[in-house]
């Protein structure tokens, strides 16, 4: 003989079921308040983050040039202005500086060589004592001997006609047995190729 049970035991059964289908008939919060008893909350996992990769420093400039401040070993500081021209002439100052300790004896005129953007001199430019052979460009005083003392600054005028190649650097020293250094002026020369740079004489700024 088969037992039959009653109606209401299966209906209690399935809604036990359904309840530990959608909440563990309390059984996980039962858990969960056994594992924590504070109900302190749980820490989650977190995922780290690796450090910021190291940049890398600037590259070197290809041609090594003056140093931006302080004086440099030979006492005479070499600087550039801003180029000006019209009607194809062009026209920069160069300046010297005695930031040594001695005085300097100066008479005659800057030897200067107009360098690319790698150190190399531009093919056919080359240098001449005087702006004669500039075309309009003024007339350039003969040289005068003077001092230049400790503080003071002498300067001179490059002229040249307007090209198609820029110079980027600037080889630059004081007279014909003086060391050389390399500076960047403000602005590329516009002076390639096959061209002449005029030079005026040193001359003490009043």
């Amino acid at each position: 003989m088969i037992a039959i049970r009653p109606r209401w035991t299966r209906t209690a059964a399935l809604v036990c079921l359904l309840a530990l289908t959608a909440g563990g008939c309390g059984l996980s919060a039962e858990l969960d308040r056994e594992r924590n008893p504070e109900r302190r909350p749980t820490p989650t996992k977190t995922r780290a983050v690796p450090p910021p990769a190291p940049t890398s420093p600037e590259p070197s400039p290809a041609v090594a040039v003056q140093r931006e401040h302080g004086c440099p070993p030979s006492g005479l500081r070499v600087g550039t202005g801003s180029v000006d021209g019209a009607m194809g002439l062009r026209a920069m100052t160069l300046t010297l500086t005695n930031c040594g300790k001695r005085t300097r004896e100066m008479n005659g005129y800057p030897t200067v060589r107009v360098l690319d953007e790698t150190g190399a001199p531009l093919t056919g430019v080359h240098t001449a004592e005087g702006t004669g052979k500039v075309f309009m460009a003024p007339d350039s005083p003969r040289p005068e001997p003077f001092k230049l003392r400790p503080g003071e600054t002498a300067h001179a005028t490059l002229y040249w006609r307007m090209a198609a190649e820029h110079g980027t650097y600037l080889r630059v020293a004081p007279d014909e047995v003086s060391d050389a250094v390399n500076v960047r002026p403000r602005e590329p020369l516009d002076i390639g190729p096959e061209n002449t740079l005029g030079t005026t004489a040193w001359a003490l700024e009043s």
